[in-house]
């Protein structure tokens, strides 16, 4: 038996995205049922397909049974306990709710000053309420901006629940949720995030603040792993020829001894990118990237597409 819930959202209406959550979650809970398929539309993108099917307001959730194109709408509650309910009743399942893994780091009064206060860690912190409208709507975008800088080490996105943890709260000064609040490695008392809510705006903000290039998507951008200080002098290597190729790799070996953290580990690829372009010639770089992307083209972990895409940026410079 096949069966289709189906969700109709568009990505400007805030009462999707306060039902994004409890949505996912449902996905994830009848990802294994054979009977049942989980799906939804945006309704921005497909306007002929929502119009063809009635859609007037988003979001709009409606239930296709086997065999039938003509959905009945559900009008229950938005819960996902609710809507498995539904599913469940209509599909003839049985299927438990699921409890969708999350990026973001909980706060709490035993960890918050091991967390937050740890001077190796930028840490970006939403004070929220649980029954706070607007925090429920930033819940999707917030968890959408922990999964990006999951890869980064020294980066963390957390949360506290303020209405629980009231002394915490105030000793930050939070009087509204969510409050969000920056405590970089330079700086734990705290800077408020004033900036936009959504991804882009985090993302945007993150990187300038902690030095990293990621997307929305978590993958590093074509700037991830330049070093700057290194850029002239790579150009001069380049223009070289001969025995004058030897003096300006001495003089980026220089270069990269007073390099520190992430731009020293950077360093040291360009460093061995130096020593093979003199050692396999100028085509080198040109081949290695070539190389480079069809690793990239294949299925990799995501630690490995980083350590490629590095390589791969710091290899344009030679070329």
């Amino acid at each position: 038996m096949f069966l289709n819930a189906f969700c109709v959202k568009c990505d400007r209406c805030g009462h999707c995205k306060k039902l994004a959550p409890e949505y996912e979650k449902l996905g994830a809970s009848f990802k294994k049922a054979k009977s049942v398929l989980i799906g939804k539309v945006d309704c921005d993108e497909h306007k002929s397909l929502c119009s063809k099917y009635g859609v007037q307001g988003y979001p709009t959730i409606q239930w296709f049974p086997k065999g039938s194109l003509e959905p009945k709408k559900y009008e229950g509650p938005r819960s996902t306990e609710a809507l498995a309910e539904y599913v469940n009743n209509e599909g003839g399942t049985n299927v438990k709710i699921a409890a969708v893994p999350s990026n973001v780091v909980v706060l709490t009064a035993d960890n918050f000053d091991e967390i937050v206060l740890d001077k190796s860690k930028d840490v970006l912190v939403e004070f929220y309420a649980p029954w706070c409208g607007h925090c429920k709507n930033l819940a999707p975008t917030y968890e959408k901006v922990a999964a990006a800088f999951t890869l980064e080490d020294d980066v963390v996105v957390a949360n506290l629940d303020a209405d629980k943890y009231k002394d915490l709260a105030e000793k930050y000064g939070v009087s509204g949720f969510p409050t969000l609040k920056f405590f970089p490695k330079g700086n734990k008392d705290g800077e408020e995030y004033g900036g936009g809510r959504d991804l882009e705006d985090f993302v945007s903000f993150i990187n300038e603040k902690c030095g990293t290039s990621r997307d929305g998507k978590g993958q590093l951008t074509s700037t991830a792993g330049i070093v700057a200080s290194l850029d002239a002098l790579v150009k001069e290597f380049v223009a070289a020829s001969g025995d004058e190729k030897k003096a300006v790799f001495s003089k980026i070996e220089r270069g990269v001894e007073v390099l520190e953290g992430s731009t020293a580990r950077h360093g040291k690829i360009y460093l061995k990118v130096a020593k093979n372009y003199m050692d396999k010639g100028s085509d080198y770089a040109k081949k290695e990237i070539d190389r480079l992307q069809r690793m990239l083209d294949k299925s990799i972990s995501a630690a490995k597409a980083d350590e490629f895409v590095l390589k791969k940026n710091i290899l344009s410079t030679f070329t």
